[in-house]
């Protein structure tokens, strides 16, 4: 029958734990499948979103690409109609060895000087034929050794177009030269009916161009720069930084780009490229755009969706939160029970007992654990009690007997000397020593009973050594009526007297002080003895030593115990000695009243 109960017992604990695994598993898994779907649907469309929002942004630069190449195209389609008019409509029909176009070059001038900053013909050596506005030559330019004077003549067929420069060429009155595009083209000059090769030269204002760019660049992602043939930058919007090396720019390599769009990785960087190529000049337009700021612009979108996945977990998760509390409730209620418990509150009304059988029966076992808990503790502490009042016995019976012992050594010493009267005075101070040693039984007393006791010890020392040693106490008044374990200060007067300034020869000083400092009281004893070497002072509050010579060899070690037995370790005796100057001992005791002491923590003890 046992072993069927046993049986039966297991299958019931089998099948309860069956049932909350598959309620751990149930709520688990719901819980990592909808986030994982969700997660998984989130990124599915955010990725498609973002792809699709790339392309959009893509198509967006290539229209801004395919109208600034109409505006490009158009300016300088306009500049070579300037020049074609100004070589088919005035060069052509001029005889040059009667005429000149001088006239025809400033109207033409002065009706695009928005867009120009000079016109000039030239012969083909070199030789200035006619300018606007300017037809002024500076001392010692030559033609010939012009950039654009030379590409011209190798292809004199073609207009040609030059990278930007500084056309500085001709005297300016206000000494301003400005940034140009030179379009150069062969013209055949008429002399005569003999026809000479010259060379028309028509500078672009560069501003125009600029200004055209800098539209572009000013809003949006990426930047739009633009490139000759060979890979020289024309406009760039950082271009005084690539001159002066502190930015790079991969334009050599653009300008082996196919128009359309290209993925580059520049300084560890991937970026959409998107070029095209101006008619009629071999220029590229090229926009630049960092692939990560493609979809820059949706981060609202990016936010919104965080919000939304954050939600829906949120709602997951408390869902979760809220099923599982029904089944674990109980279970949680008796932690909190045993909560109580590990913070030292052993209150039996505490234990929950409830839910389940297998919980009310956990419950009812941790009650009876507790009880006996209480029990054992309720022992122990009164075992502690006793133990600690033992040893305080043991402790104070050490002080009494040496105190005793010097004395009376001192009273036979004065009567064996026949001097009756001071012995009767040490008998006196003796008496009230012991009346206030004894205290009915008490060792806690306050601090002005034990300066009675120190004062009444002293004054049988000063008759004992003939009055070798001053002796000065100063106690606050404020700290008088507050409490301390009675003899504690006597034993440091008796080792200043014996190790100190006994055998000095009257100029022995024994200073004791008391006073208040952040909170606790301090009680100083003083003397200008020799002093304690270091390795000794190190060990007279750590080890129990025997007497030795005149000293009892214990006080020191007792009195910090004492102190510590009574007030806890943060409080006690420490020595502070330096040779030939003196010893300094401090106590540290809690600032309490005989009142405050008896009515709290000191009451316990």
């Amino acid at each position: 029958m046992k072993e069927l109960d046993v049986k039966r017992q297991l299958s019931r604990v089998k099948r309860a734990s069956k049932r909350r695994s598959i309620q751990l598993i149930i709520s688990f898994s719901f819980t990592i499948v909808s986030i994982l779907s969700m997660a998984f649907m989130t990124f599915a469309f955010y990725t498609n979103y973002i792809n699709t929002a790339k392309a959009t942004a893509i198509e967006n630069n290539k229209q801004v690409i395919e109208q600034i190449s109409w505006n490009l195209n158009s300016y300088l389609k306009n500049m070579m109609r300037i020049s074609d008019s100004m070589y088919y409509n005035v060069i052509k029909n001029l005889d040059l060895t009667s005429d000149t176009m001088n006239k025809e070059m400033d109207l033409l001038y002065e009706a695009n000087k928005d867009n120009l900053i000079s016109i000039a013909c030239i012969s083909q050596d070199g030789a200035l034929i006619s300018a606007a506005p300017i037809a002024t030559r500076k001392a010692g330019v030559d033609f010939t050794d012009q950039s654009w004077f030379s590409s011209t003549e190798e292809r004199i067929e073609n207009f040609h177009f030059s990278s930007p420069h500084v056309q500085n060429m001709f005297e300016s009155s206000n000494y301003r030269y400005y940034w140009v595009v030179s379009l150069t083209r062969s013209v055949d000059l008429n002399y005569m009916g003999y026809n000479r090769r010259g060379i028309l030269l028509v500078d672009m204002n560069y501003s125009a161009i600029e200004q055209m760019f800098s539209r572009v660049n000013k809003g949006g992602t990426g930047y739009v720069y633009l490139i000759d043939s060979e890979g020289e930058i024309i406009y760039h919007p950082k271009q005084k930084a690539i001159y002066t090396g502190l930015v790079n720019e991969n334009n050599t390599l653009a300008a082996t780009y196919e128009d359309g769009n290209h993925i580059e990785r520049f300084e560890g960087k991937e970026r959409s490229i998107i070029v095209k190529t101006v008619g009629y000049t071999g220029w590229k337009i090229v926009s630049v755009v960092p692939s990560k700021d493609l979809a820059a612009p949706y981060n609202q979108l990016r936010a919104f969706m965080l919000i939304i996945i954050t939600v829906t977990i949120f709602l997951i998760v408390y869902g979760n939160i809220f099923i599982s509390k029904i089944v674990t409730d109980p279970i949680r209620r008796l932690e909190d029970s045993l909560n109580y418990i590990e913070h030292g509150k052993f209150d039996e009304s505490d234990i929950y007992i409830g839910g389940s059988h297998e919980i009310r029966h956990l419950g009812r076992t941790i009650k009876s654990l507790v009880g006996q808990m209480h029990k054992l503790m309720d022992e122990r502490v009164k075992e502690q009690k006793e133990k600690r009042k033992s040893e305080l016995n043991a402790l104070q019976a050490q002080i009494n007997p040496h105190f005793l012992y010097n004395t009376l050594d001192s009273v036979i010493w004065m009567i064996e000397a026949e001097k009756y009267p001071e012995a009767i005075s040490m008998i006196k101070s003796l008496a009230s020593l012991f009346r206030i040693s004894l205290s009915k039984g008490n060792n806690i007393i306050t601090i002005k009973d034990e300066i009675t006791h120190a004062r009444n010890y002293l004054a049988i020392q000063k008759v004992r050594y003939k009055n070798r040693f001053e002796a000065n106490i100063e106690i606050d008044p404020e700290i008088e009526n507050c409490v301390t374990i009675k003899l504690i200060i006597q034993p440091l007067i008796e080792n200043a007297i014996y190790h100190a300034v006994g055998e000095m020869e009257d100029d022995g000083l024994i200073d004791i002080k008391g006073y208040e400092k952040d909170g606790d009281i301090y009680i100083e004893v003083i003397d200008n003895g020799m002093g304690i070497p270091q390795d000794v002072l190190d060990n007279l509050l750590t080890e129990k030593t025997e007497s030795k010579g005149k000293g009892s060899g214990i006080g020191l070690w007792n009195i910090n115990q004492r102190i510590n037995l009574y007030f806890k370790e943060d409080y006690g005796l420490k020595l502070y000695s330096e040779l030939d100057e003196g010893t300094r001992a401090v106590i540290r005791l809690p600032k309490l009243t005989m009142e405050e002491y008896l009515g709290g923590e000191g009451n316990e003890k």
